[in-house]
């Protein structure tokens, strides 16, 4: 508190009246644009100063800092920096759907760049901003001081075009923030001359006229829900594309994606850097080389793709982290009678036309007594030729001019044929009419000039008559803008610049992917590629096997980088990747890059498609597709040391990048299988490296949370572990057989019925399922299997073999009975993996 003037004064009540008046002054006088010329301040007298400068569109070019000049110096009491920044951004193509100033020189660009100083640019105002100023000499506006008193200068502009909506406007002030979208003159005339036939329409009726925004540097607006909404409300967002086009290569090599057009106001160099760094960072994938190829006809941004990289799927990356899509938000706010305001579409194009009719009757107004006073001067000179002996005796006989003004304005001059309509019986003349007497020149006093008088006093007559009709019928009145808007329409009406795609407000991923089967194969190191299935041709049983899968040396160990895991699934699949630190990662089989089986490459390593940790190894692999992850199933786990575990699969909706905790594990222990369980009724069986198998019902181990170790499934001895989970499904009416098909790493391998596996309780040591033998090695994989089946062999060299189910001999589970040769080796290979593939894959 403080005394002041023997008052005590609040400092709270003091700082917030201060404060509630900088507010509004940054918004009325700053930021926010008037509804009715849809120009701020600084814009308007802008164009105010360079009109009273006669610096129009049909005249010469001054320079900038000529106008900059006379803003701030009778109009705008701010820096130089914003007067000339009001200049640059009304002079830009890329900002402006119909730019306001015509500017010569450089005005910056679309890549950043900055304006020349405005000493050496050169402006004038363009032809449509003359619709902006059009009658502003009529009295159709107020007028205010200026900051400092000296000059008078428009409150409003009587601005012909509905500015607002055609060109838009963005601003912050205290509190409050503006950004409403440029949109097409043609459509938002439509709607105004629609309004004007019918002010009852709905913002459904207008719609139909007005489409969506339509912005400068065009680019694809991506559903109409959020125009809509921000046409009801005054607040909304939509998605904003660029354009693109993609040149394909029939061999999948040097496919191309050339951006033709951006969103609004994005900036081409910075959008050009930051996909630079998100390939350096390695969050974008597959882009070969980026170039600009940008010149005088138009704006090409060239993306080449690497090889067998999916076009579509880089794109939509490149939407989802950088501005080629971005998301514009509409708040539609406006000062109307000093106040700011949030409008509807309706109500924006009510305050225009609303406007329109403000300006119309006073210029009418106007005209009307300009016209009047033009009449009146007229009568007084045809007075004076009808009479005309008289009038020239009485200024002889006048002494002076005074002498014979005092004569001639007492005289009642009686009506006469010449001139009926002037009065009834008699007319006196007034100063005005006496002194435009006295100013007629001799030539003008000639029969033809006579005429001439009684024929334009005719004309303004009519004039009279259809000014006073727009005063006195509404229907003449609004019939009068509807012709304006028509001429503004045909002078300056275009075609839109902007696709609105109607469709949705997104385009999914796997639209653009062709679904078919695909064989998913990771590598030790991690490496993954995809590969279509169509190109595993079937062998006899007992062959070498093709070349399919290329190993590589590896730098740090002397072994050889070899396929640990193989799948087949569709390419809209899902695949769930375990890790051996227990997370589990999601990965569309699309997102993984597919090659040719001859080329010589490895795959793309999943760290650059996984936020894996350091040391940290994908261990277990499944496929799921969006219709079964729906439904309440559970995820079924089993560790190379003997665990299981089960775990519902909502659990695991949450998607992460850094991945989720899918289980504990020991310090020994890995993941080896996982598999989606799609029934409570479920049988589970293990198998160890030693060729047992245990054999259980999936009830006995209960449901647990992600982060539970699991429990005992199988005991294990020596050096042993699980290397197999197969999931059985407990159904009693099948007529189908089915077998367990074993294999051992040196190739051989045998398939047994299912009946001859007796059922036991979880946590026993199993029994013999397939010998395990010096022939044989030990048990490396084990799958369930239809006898019209077909299975894939692969080997630690890369080599594969698809061959039938029928054609493998079916063997008891007699401890004795060893297998027969599944493939033949070479010396140093082993037998590393099988994959059970079924009957309907082509």
């Amino acid at each position: 508190m403080i005394e002041q003037n023997k008052e005590i004064l609040s400092i709270e009540d003091e700082i917030k009246k201060s404060y509630l008046d900088y507010a509004m002054s940054v918004i009325i006088c700053r930021a926010i644009p008037d509804i009715r010329d849809g120009l701020k301040p600084v814009h308007r007298r802008v164009i105010f100063a360079m009109h009273e400068l006669n610096n129009i569109w049909n005249k010469n070019y001054l320079k900038s800092a000529r106008i900059v000049g006379d803003v701030i110096g009778k109009y705008h009491p701010h820096g130089d920096s914003t007067v000339y920044d009001a200049i640059v951004r009304m002079a830009q193509e890329f900002s402006m759907r119909y730019v306001l100033i015509d500017g010569q020189g450089n005005f910056g660009s679309i890549d950043g760049d900055n304006a020349a100083a405005m000493r050496y640019t050169e402006v004038r105002l363009s032809r449509i901003t003359s619709e902006v100023l059009y009658d502003l000499e009529k009295a159709t506006v107020n007028w205010v001081d200026n900051y400092d008193g000296t000059e008078k200068i428009p409150e409003v502009l009587p601005s012909r075009i509905p500015n607002l909506l055609i060109n838009g406007t963005s601003g912050i002030a205290v509190g409050i923030a503006t950004n409403i979208p440029p949109h097409n003159i043609k459509e938002v005339i439509n709607a105004c001359i629609a309004f004007v036939e019918n002010n009852n329409l709905t913002l459904e009726d207008l719609m139909k006229y007005i489409n969506g925004p339509d912005f400068p540097t065009s680019g694809i607006i991506q559903g109409k829900s959020g125009i809509l909404e921000a046409y009801k409300t005054g607040k909304g967002s939509f998605s904003l594309r660029a354009k693109h086009i993609i040149e394909q290569n029939k061999i999948k090599e040097n496919d191309k994606i050339i951006i033709t057009e951006l969103p609004y106001q994005v900036n081409k160099a910075r959008l050009m850097k930051k996909i630079v760094e998100l390939v350096k960072q390695k969050k974008l994938y597959g882009i070969k080389e980026l170039r600009d190829e940008s010149d005088k006809d138009g704006l090409r941004i060239v993306i080449e793709i690497k090889r067998y990289e999916s076009s579509e799927m880089i794109l939509n990356n490149l939407f989802s982290h950088t501005q080629l899509e971005v998301i514009y938000t509409i708040n539609m706010v406006a000062v109307e009678k000093g106040k700011p305001k949030t409008f509807n579409l309706k109500q924006i194009i009510e305050a225009f036309i609303n406007q329109r009719i403000e300006v119309i009757k006073r210029r009418t107004l106007y005209d009307l007594k300009k016209i009047k006073k033009r009449k009146h001067l007229i009568e007084g000179l045809i007075i004076a030729i009808s009479n005309l002996n008289s009038v020239i005796e009485i200024i002889k006989s006048a002494s002076s001019f005074k002498d014979a003004k005092n004569k001639l304005i007492n005289i009642k001059w009686k009506k006469n044929n010449l001139f009926k309509e002037i009065f009834i019986d008699s007319y006196l003349l007034t100063e005005n009419q006496i002194k435009a007497i006295m100013d007629l020149r001799l030539h003008r006093l000639t029969s033809l000039e006579s005429k001439n008088f009684i024929a334009e006093h005719k004309n303004i007559l009519k004039k009279i008559t259809t000014l006073k009709q727009i005063l006195s019928s509404f229907d003449h009145l609004m019939g009068l803008i509807r012709k304006e808007l028509i001429e503004i329409s045909e002078k300056y009406g275009d075609n839109r610049k902007t696709t609105i795609n109607s469709l949705g407000t997104e385009i999914n991923t796997v639209d653009l992917i062709n679904e078919e089967k695909m064989v998913v194969t990771v590598s030790r190191l991690g490496y993954a590629k995809i590969q279509p299935i169509s190109v595993y041709q079937s062998q006899k049983r007992g062959g070498r096997g093709k070349l399919k899968l290329v190993t590589f040396k590896n730098e740090d160990e002397n072994d050889n980088d070899v396929i640990e895991y193989l799948l087949v699934a569709s390419t809209n699949d899902t695949i769930l990747l375990f890790s051996d630190k227990g997370k589990m990662y999601w990965l569309k089989v699309y997102e993984i890059p597919q090659f040719s089986r001859n080329r010589n490459v490895r795959g793309k390593l999943l760290c650059s498609l996984l936020s894996l940790d350091a040391n940290e190894k994908i261990t277990a692999i499944i496929a799921i597709n969006d219709e079964k992850r729906k439904k309440n199933n559970y995820i079924f786990f089993a560790t190379a040391l003997g665990k299981v575990k089960r775990t519902n699969m909502n659990q695991f909706d949450r998607h992460r990048n850094c991945g989720i905790i899918a289980l504990n594990l020991e310090e020994r222990d890995s993941l080896i299988g996982a598999a989606i369980t799609y029934d409570k009724d479920n049988l589970i069986m293990l198998l160890a490296s030693n060729g047992k198998s245990i054999y259980f019902k999936e009830n006995e181990v209960r449901a647990m949370g992600r982060s539970a170790m699991g429990v005992q499934g199988m005991r294990l001895f020596s050096n042993n572990k699980v290397i197999s989970l197969i999931i059985i499904k407990n159904n009693k009416t099948s007529q189908q057989k089915h077998y367990i098909l074993t294999a051992s790493e040196k190739g051989y391998g045998k398939r047994t019925i299912l009946e001859e596996f007796t059922l036991r309780k979880r946590g026993g040591q199993g029994v013999i399922a397939m010998r395990v033998t010096k022939r044989n090695g030990n048990l490396v994989s084990a799958i369930k299997v239809k006898e019209s089946d077909e299975i894939i062999l692969i080997t630690n060299r890369g080599k594969l073999i698809r061959t039938h189910v029928k054609e493998i001999s079916c063997r008891t589970r007699n401890a004795n009975v060893q297998g027969v040769k599944l493939i033949r080796l070479k010396k140093e290979e082993k037998l590393v993996s099988v994959v059970r593939l079924c009957k309907n894959i082509k």
